[in-house]
């Protein structure tokens, strides 16, 4: 009997490193799809924006004339995709857009 629980324990011991928890997918921010991003246009108001895309993740309150919409995706513990959306405001009207996108 002592033999099977140290062969057992040895059979665990060495099995170790192929037994790997469970790592969820974690989506995080507002993922912004190409339809959305058809719909925006230059001269669009805040009202506006905030219909076609919704809130931004990030409304920094020391530049109210910057959206930030921020997504990402993560499998296994790695991002596997990456958006970055930032809108420019002068007044309430959208005058910019840049569009970084990683991973897809």
């Amino acid at each position: 009997m002592r033999i099977k629980l140290i062969l057992l324990s040895l059979m665990l011991a060495s099995c170790s490193g192929c037994m790997t928890p469970y790592k969820m997918d974690v989506r995080q921010g507002n993922y912004v799809t190409p339809e959305m991003r058809e719909k925006l246009k230059i001269g669009m108001t805040k009202p506006q924006v905030r219909y076609v895309l919704g809130s931004p993740t990030i409304n920094d309150a020391f530049h109210g004339n910057r959206w930030d919409y921020v997504y990402s995706l993560e499998r296994g513990g790695k991002v596997v995709e990456k958006q970055n959306l930032t809108l420019y405001f002068e007044g309430d009207n959208l005058v910019r857009m840049n569009d970084s996108q990683a991973g897809q």
